[in-house]
């Protein structure tokens, strides 16, 4: 179990002591939960009212906070950067030793960097190119001609077919599909004849892919995904769909094919985006919200059809009040016509 001074995990984190930096934590926990000897933190000003019962050793502050009546405390620029690493500390992640499992399958003209794990079960196919460091949890399959850059994790039960391109540092969880095909048929008569899907899949560097999501291959080319973009589970990522750096897509999210995501951008949970469109950069897009038509302009959106925000909560304050408005109206057609047949 680790055990390390408040003074120490000061040093760690580059922050600073405001109480006694000698006293010992040996864990990390929520604000509610914490007790003796653990170490919590305090981002949101919700929780505020927590410090005060907390049974915690230590709390972890971001400067406009240090001033907060509670237990020994150490000031940080960003409370929850501080607290990932205090999780990598005392709770490490897992990881397999390296090495190929005897009820694993790797071809013989599979390629595999230093230290690379394959564990039981899992499938790597010839051609397939793994880099050092690499994590292959039970019952992967890797496909042909697949790379996969250094320091990458996949979790049990992803499927990588032929040609993907993983890059460093990739997480995929588990039951997610990179490189299925694109949903593309050509119509004849009252027919589907389905259209071949011969591109492939690229992951850049640093970006996590959660449970179940399926990254369809291009017809022809690239579907992309951009370095340090994170994706919640069950998203579903069309064919030649093309996503740029440090995006952020919630879960169950749909895009279409061929659709053009920009860099910065946040698509929230359950938001759909049609195909063949583009979203700029820094564009954050609502929970729900439908996105039928380019977006050109930074900006958050909301709806279906999805509009600027602010117009779209001005639409929602108005939608409680139709039925009265109706009344309203119908009343004021009925007074109209009573007045003309008065006219007349």
């Amino acid at each position: 179990m680790a055990e390390k001074t408040l003074e120490e995990l000061a040093l760690l984190v580059g922050g600073r002591v405001i109480g006694d930096g000698s006293k010992l934590v040996t864990g990390v926990a929520t604000i509610e939960e914490a007790g003796p000897g653990d170490i919590t933190f305090l981002a949101s000003p919700k929780y505020t009212a927590f410090i005060k019962t907390t049974k915690a050793s230590a709390v972890i502050l971001p400067e406009e906070r240090a001033g907060i009546e509670g237990p020994d405390k150490l000031v940080v620029k960003n409370p929850y950067m501080a607290f990932a690493e205090m999780l990598n500390l005392f709770r490490p992640t897992f990881m397999p030793p390296a090495g190929v499992h005897p009820n694993a399958h790797v071809h013989e003209k599979a390629v595999l960097g230093k230290g690379v794990s394959v564990q039981p079960f899992a499938f790597v196919d010839e051609g397939a190119r793994l880099g050092d460091n690499v994590k292959i949890f039970p019952g992967v399959y890797v496909g042909r001609a697949v790379e996969i850059g250094d320091d990458t994790v996949i979790y049990s039960n992803v499927s990588i077919r032929e040609g993907s391109k993983i890059g460093k540092r990739v997480i995929i969880h588990c039951n997610s599909v990179i490189g299925s095909d694109g949903f593309g048929y050509a119509k004849e008569g009252a027919r589907y004849h389905k259209i071949p899907q011969t591109g492939i899949v690229r992951i850049g560097n640093d970006v996590e892919i959660g449970a179940s999501v399926t990254i369809d291959r291009a017809t022809v080319g690239e579907t992309s995904v951009g370095r340090g973009t994170k994706i919640d589970n069950l998203v579903q990522i069309a064919h030649n769909v093309k996503i740029g750096t440090d995006t952020v897509i919630v879960a169950q999210v749909g895009i279409s094919g061929s659709t053009k995501i920009g860099s910065r951008v946040t698509l929230a949970g359950q938001a759909g985006v049609v195909g063949h469109i583009e979203i700029a950069d820094d564009c954050i897009v609502g929970a729900q919200s439908g996105v039928h038509n380019d977006i050109k302009k930074k900006g958050v959106f909301s709806g279906s059809p999805a509009i600027a925000h602010n117009v779209w909560l001005r639409a929602q304050a108005v939608i409680s009040k139709l039925p009265e408005l109706k009344k309203r109206l119908e009343d004021l057609e009925r007074r109209i016509k009573e007045i003309e047949s008065l006219e007349q």
